[in-house]
């Protein structure tokens, strides 16, 4: 047993040990960590540290959550060939397991649809393009003909049927792909720099980086069964953001001057990785920089050290404060990395801000389009795609374009669509003419081009409106009606849980519910907000008004996009910098009037 331990926890530890030994007899399971004598011997093997974290908990007072209990009593990974029972049954799970079978990727979604929804991993979000066309036979075959593009940079398919959820995971495997760890409490997809490698403007290719950290979690079960999901971002300073700042780790590459010293030794010149901490923009915060910078080598075994110290000190009482960035709150930056000292074993490299480039500015347009890449006489084109949404015969197509014409990768983006590589000059027409056949183009509105929705009520039974319908509808109303000459991201995301980032978006909508009536009767809607932000900008939206009904969303924002034309300082002004530069009164005025006069 620990020696870190008092002899109380050592006591509570053990009647905990008992406990779950006792549920886990009572499912027909073997004992924790393969014990076969005493019920109240400690765990062992990869769920040490996790046990112990549990029973710390319970020794200061806690109170589990269920989800807690769940891991306790059977870990997801031994339960796999009781999925499959449930499977061939053609049965869907109780909460209990359908907690579990996040950890296998899967996620029950009644009532929003009586199915499966399964979510990859796709480290740094590229595939081949043979990987890509066996996705879309494995969505035509099991699940509902098409795909979603995720804010992840990843691939969901949804409508899978109990039967086929095994066929379709076993399918991943033979593809080389993978689910596992993709929901729950898990670190996430990894996502790095979309234009990665091919990009004139990169610092740095985060293509081994993100790989590396996706094996070494695949490999590591003790990764697994954290306090609450975590997100772990690269990105190369390229032409495309990744949204590393709002990750629980965000590592953005810099560049180191010359003359750079930590503790009077010299910091060798060239391209670092920045740390930057505690992003979860659902909870209206980015993720601050530390001071610290890392070799890219070190990469990874920084990244396991900061893990390992929130599996041991992450909140698993209340799981709307069991996310890293509660731990920043309440240690703070300079204890909490002495904590990743203390695991690593030396000290981490601090560095003054004035001997760092200034970072490339992103092209808040190079996802759409036809690009010039960093290797001579080839592009990228960055196709548009309908709020993430792609149909397995477009899949087919696309994967078609990128081994015939391309590199044979297909490189998918944060903001919902993707990128076909390595296109020669003399192919790019012919591209182009290929994706315009399938219903799909390489240019788009400047409105559509940062148009983001999750699912939303269609597919998700937390959002209280239909987001994706709801933005297509916005692009509808707004395109006509409207030519916008700058970037502008719309954010649209169904609940709290924000999965299209709602806080960072130009403009941020919410799903609720709107009340109608004294009776309790409600519509689908929006909390509207305004002057979001990542990056250099980086910021969360305020609040500019609530229920707005879902029909009267089309008309506001484009209200609130003419004020902006109407009323910013010089042609060139952001709306972000616009919004800032006003009260949320002034602006709220200022879009009545706009109204009016419509």
């Amino acid at each position: 047993m620990s020696d870190d331990f008092t002899p109380d926890q050592k006591r509570y530890l053990e009647g905990f040990v008992s406990g779950m030994q006792s549920a886990r007899t009572a499912r027909g399971l073997s004992p924790l960590g393969g014990a076969s004598g005493s019920a109240s011997a400690a765990p062992g093997g990869p769920d040490r540290e996790h046990a112990e974290a549990q029973a710390r908990t319970i020794a200061a007072g806690g109170k589990l959550v269920d989800q807690e209990k769940w891991k306790a009593a059977e870990h997801p990974f031994d339960a796999y060939a009781r999925f499959k029972e449930q499977a061939g049954a053609g049965t869907y799970p109780k909460p209990e397991d359908n907690f579990r079978w996040r950890y296998h990727g899967l996620f029950y979604v009644a009532p929003a649809q009586n199915s499966y929804m399964c979510r990859l991993r796709i480290p740094n979000g590229i595939l081949t393009a043979w990987q890509f066309a066996g996705v879309a036979d494995l969505a035509e075959h099991f699940g509902g003909g098409y795909s979603h593009v995720t804010t992840r940079a990843n691939l969901q398919i949804r409508e899978i049927a109990a039967e086929n959820a095994p066929l379709l995971l076993e399918g991943l495997a033979d593809l080389g792909l993978t689910a596992k760890g993709s929901g729950a409490d898990n670190i996430r997809n990894v996502t790095g720099s979309a234009t990665a490698g091919i990009d004139p403007l990169e610092l740095l290719d985060t293509r081994p980086h993100a790989r590396a950290w996706h094996h070494h979690i695949l490999n590591d079960r003790s990764l697994y069964g954290l306090p609450r999901k975590f997100n772990v971002a690269f990105d190369g300073a390229g032409s495309v953001a990744t949204l590393e700042d709002t990750n629980d780790i965000g590592f953005q590459a810099i560049e180191v001057m010359e003359g750079a010293a930590f503790e009077e030794q010299p910091v060798a010149p060239g391209i670092w990785y920045r740390l930057a901490l505690g992003g979860i923009s659902g909870h209206k915060d980015l993720a601050r920089d530390t001071g610290v910078i890392v070799a890219p080598s070190d990469a990874i075994a920084i990244a396991d050290a900061i893990i390992r110290v929130f599996i041991a000190n992450g909140d698993r009482t209340d799981r709307n404060k069991s996310r890293l960035k509660y731990v920043l709150d309440a240690w703070g930056f300079d204890a909490f990395l002495a904590a990743v000292e203390e695991k690593l074993g030396r000290r981490l490299i601090r560095l003054d801000g004035a001997f760092v480039k200034p970072r490339p500015s992103y092209d808040r347009l190079a996802h759409i389009g036809v690009h010039a890449q960093t290797q001579a006489g080839l592009n990228w084109i960055g196709v548009a795609l309908p709020v993430g949404k792609l149909t397995v015969q477009q899949m087919r197509v696309i994967a078609s374009i990128a081994q015939g014409c391309g590199d044979g990768d297909i490189r998918l983006t944060v903001w919902q669509n993707l990128l076909i590589s390595g296109l020669p000059d003399a192919k790019i027409e012919d591209v182009l003419a290929h994706l315009q056949a399938i219903g799909l183009s390489a240019e788009t509105s400047v409105l559509r081009a940062g148009l983001i929705a999750c699912t939303g009520a269609t597919g998700c039974k937390f959002a209280g409106a239909h987001t994706k319908e709801d933005a297509l509808a916005i692009a509808a109303h707004c395109d006509p009606r409207i030519t916008l000459d700058t970037a502008v991201n719309i954010h649209l995301t169904g609940c709290h849980n924000s999965c299209a980032q709602h806080y960072i978006g130009d403009l941020g909508l919410i799903g609720v519910k709107v009340p109608v009536n004294d009776e309790g009767d409600t519509v689908p809607g929006y909390h509207v907000f305004v002057g979001g932000g990542f990056g250099v900008e980086g910021g969360m939206g305020r609040e500019f008004r609530t229920n707005v009904k879902a029909q009267d969303a089309p008309a506001l924002v484009e209200a609130i996009l003419r004020s902006w034309q109407a009323h910013r300082a010089a042609p060139d002004e952001s709306f972000v910098a616009f919004a800032r530069r006003h009260e949320i009164a002034a602006l709220q005025a200022m879009v009545e009037q706009i109204g009016d006069a419509a």
